[in-house]
This record gives structure tokens, sequence and C-alpha cells, in this order.
């Protein structure tokens, strides 16, 4: 079994690859002892690769800005698409979280939201001047004319006034994103607004809050994020003994 694994890597599987092979082998060898096929679950012997994640993608602002700028404002579906992506951009909606927001948990005097996320945990999040002016904007003069005499709970509707699926607002940013000349998903808007809180100053724990993170530790992928932009800056402006990172002076070698 070791040798299959040895050879999974010589094809280029990750890490994390392998460490799924390997969950999904213990199962099956935990079905073989239930079966009275295998004694003990042989698989148990090994260990899983610790898998590193992946650093995610983040957009500079001047890249987020060519987005929504490139979204065509003078149509109904438009101003929606403007207060929709802004508003995901402001609070670090998931989108499952904005395409299931309901009119009722949108305070615009207070410019906070209450967002239900994964697991029915609710939080307050608070949006920004943006992201209150195309919405106040969506509400007063383009909703009422996409959902016409229905009664509809959710904020975000389609052309046809039915609440927007997670299914239309990915096609809707993958046209975005190519008139912008950007590379992107819509949960890049996600990384980016926690990636410019910290870089503004916000601590760690107060970003964990606003993202719905329960876990410290997924949101302490931001902060490797920023150490690379360290990196970039310590490379570019301090003429110490170390050039690069790894690197010594041709004295030192």
């Amino acid at each position: 079994m070791t040798y299959y694994f040895a050879f999974r890597k010589t094809q280029g599987c990750t890490s994390l690859t392998i460490a799924k092979d390997i969950s999904a082998l213990r199962a099956f060898g935990s079905y073989l002892v239930r079966k009275n096929i295998w004694q003990e679950n042989e698989v148990l012997l090994l260990d899983r690769p610790k898998a590193s994640r992946a650093l995610p993608k983040v957009l500079s602002v001047e890249e987020i800005d060519r987005i929504l700028d490139s979204i065509d404002v003078s149509t109904p579906t438009g101003i929606r698409d403007r207060a929709l992506f802004e508003l995901i951009y402001s609070c670090g909606l998931r989108i499952s979280e904005v395409s299931g927001l309901l009119i009722g948990n949108v305070h615009m005097k207070e410019k906070l939201l209450l967002v239900r996320g994964k697991g029915d945990k609710e939080r307050v999040v608070p949006f920004g001047n943006e992201a209150h002016k195309w919405l106040s904007v969506y509400l007063k003069e383009a909703r009422p004319v996409l959902v016409k005499q229905k009664i509809v709970p959710q904020i975000f509707v389609n052309y046809q006034g039915k609440p927007i699926s997670r299914k239309g607002i990915w096609k809707n940013f993958k046209q975005l994103r190519l008139s912008a000349g950007v590379d992107a998903k819509v949960h890049t808007l996600r990384h980016s607004f926690a990636t410019h809180l910290l870089e503004g100053g916000a601590d760690l724990r107060s970003v964990q809050e606003l993202l719905g993170h329960s876990d410290l530790s997924t949101t302490q992928i931001y902060t490797h994020v920023n150490d690379c932009d360290l990196q970039a800056y310590h490379r570019e402006f301090f003429p110490g003994h170390i050039t690069d990172f790894g690197d010594k002076d041709e004295d030192e070698k």
C-alpha cells in the first residue's frame, strides 16, 4: 500500500489528494472489518500527509473598481448587480448568503445586515457608503420594476422577479470579469474584503466575526497573504545582507 501512494506521488498527486485517498481507504477498511473480512483496519497504520492550503487569490482595490465600474447601470438588472456585488465586497459575503438575504434583515439606516451563514449561524455585518448608495438606488428604482406585484422576501431577484440563484450570480459575474479583464471568481471578493481589512489595521478576531468563521485558524490564511506582501516590500526596500529570501550575498556563501 505504501508503494501505491509513492506511485501516486510520482504521478503528480498533491498531498491533499493523497490525504483524501487514505481517508477513503480507511473508511473502506472499516467496512471490511465490519464484514469480518479483515480482523483490523490496517489502513489506520498509514499517516495522512499534512495538506498545505493554497493562498486565496486576492484582488487589488483598483481591480475591484474595474469590475464594479464595468457594470451597465442603465438597466434594472444592472443596478441590481452593482448593489449585489458592492454588498458582497463591502461585507465579505458568501454567494449563498447574498442570494438568500432577506429584505427584513437589511437595516439601511444603521447600515447593518443580519446574515445567515453556514450552519444557520447568524451574524451582524456593517456595510459601507458605496454599498449603501447602490442598495438604496436598487430598492427604490430597480427592484420594484423587477418584482412588479409579487411578494418576494429575498432582497435580490432576477429579471422575472424571482429570487436570484447562485448560478445566476456566478453567470453574471463571469461576464463582468471578462468585460473588466480581471481573473477572479465571486468568492474572490470575499477574500479581498478580508485581506483589505487586515491591511487596513483590523485585528484578526474582528475579521473572523465579520466573515462568520467558527475557527480562527480559517481566518489566519489571510495573514499569510499579507506575509507575501511583506516579503515583497522587504526585497524591494531593505538594503540588508539578504538580497532575496533564502539567498545570501556572495561574501556570505
